[in-house]
């Protein structure tokens, strides 16, 4: 699976920027967004942020959870109290592709058509493949399935950590909390949290 996590603060701008890929069943941690999703992702989230707007007043929980999709990508958010949103777009590998094989039947370099992902228990070869693996079953749906209650709460973990590190940053004097978060430290620290929880 592939992630684009961008940081927008209170006035929509855009605070922070990060591609990754995930590092869960052998992943390298490398993105594979196609080109065109790639000057595509800043739109797609920018365009969620009136979904989040819509959402922010019903929802009362900082983390909103999956908000939007744009073809087989999906967005979630997570709100902070000062109004800086947390939005991850999450483009999932097919089941049974490796990240260098999805090209759908079409030009490799087109952006993937919506695949409908179920929330259906894995079947009986991912369980006996789980168990042969020391019982790694919930990590084994995380990259197929974006919907499923693993990949949620994942994400959620992932953006708890963020949260955390991000409170820490904003509370330096020489840090606002609508200034670009350019620190390498920060970049780093999401990177693992990346590679912890997706």
């Amino acid at each position: 699976m592939s992630y684009y996590f961008c940081i927008i603060g209170s006035r929509d701008n855009p605070l922070f920027e990060l591609e990754f890929g995930t590092s869960k069943q052998g992943g390298d941690g490398i993105a594979r967004f196609p080109p065109e999703a790639r000057q595509l992702n800043p739109f797609v989230l920018h365009a969620s942020l009136d979904v989040v707007e819509e959402v922010q007043w019903i929802n009362p929980q900082m983390y909103l959870k999956r908000i939007d999709h744009f073809g087989s990508s999906q967005v979630s958010c997570f709100l902070t109290p000062t109004s800086t949103k947390f939005l991850l777009l999450h483009l999932p590998h097919p089941p049974n592709t490796s990240p260098s094989l999805q090209n759908h039947g079409q030009n490799p370099h087109m952006f993937p058509p919506y695949a409908s992902y179920t929330t259906s228990a894995p079947s009986s070869s991912l369980l006996t493949r789980a168990s042969a693996t020391g019982g790694a079953g919930n990590a084994a749906t995380i990259p197929t399935n974006p919907a499923s209650p693993q990949a949620e709460e994942a994400v959620r973990l992932f953006f708890t950590e963020i949260f955390e590190v991000w409170v820490k940053s904003i509370m330096n004097p020489f840090q606002s909390i609508n200034k670009t978060l350019s620190s390498p430290v920060f970049k780093s620290r999401v990177l693992t949290a990346g590679k912890k929880f997706l």
